[in-house]
């Protein structure tokens, strides 16, 4: 089960990260997860967000270069060792995981965690084998 991902290339200016999160909160898209990396002259934005079609929409009219990427999100109980159980689940299987992060959650119970796979389909029959909850797009609407 995969979700989308949106990655945003930013250039590393100063108010680049502003005109983003404005564009998609004057439109009414809720960021549910973000990650930003950055190099010398662009960062990385990954967000997954309530409304893909329209965030794409607006970053795209707004003169952002934008992707749509599929990746996994699983629902982990918040407690030490279960990110790591995760993980060692994937790699036993072989399944190389390229990036990972979390999500905002409005849970103390739970972590919401976006891995970046090589399989996407297997990764999840994995996990979900392994007990762990994978999170759908009508999962992340909920949150």
């Amino acid at each position: 089960m995969s979700i989308k991902q949106l990655t945003v290339f930013v250039e590393n200016r100063q108010g680049a990260l502003v005109q983003i999160t404005d564009l998609l909160a004057a439109n009414h898209v809720d960021m549910r997860a973000l990650s930003i990396a950055d190099t010398q002259d662009f960062g990385i934005l990954r967000l997954i967000v309530n409304d893909n079609d329209e965030a794409l929409r607006v970053l795209q009219s707004g003169g952002f270069l934008v992707q749509a990427t599929d990746v996994i999100a699983v629902k982990i109980s918040d407690t030490p060792g279960k990110l790591s159980s995760a993980l060692h689940a994937l790699n036993v299987h072989g399944i190389n995981v390229e990036y990972l992060y979390a999500f905002i959650t409005r849970t103390a119970r739970h972590a919401y965690v976006v891995l970046r796979v090589t399989d996407n389909d297997a990764a999840s029959a994995v996990l979900e084998e392994a007990g762990f909850h994978m999170v759908s797009e009508e999962d992340i609407k909920k949150l």
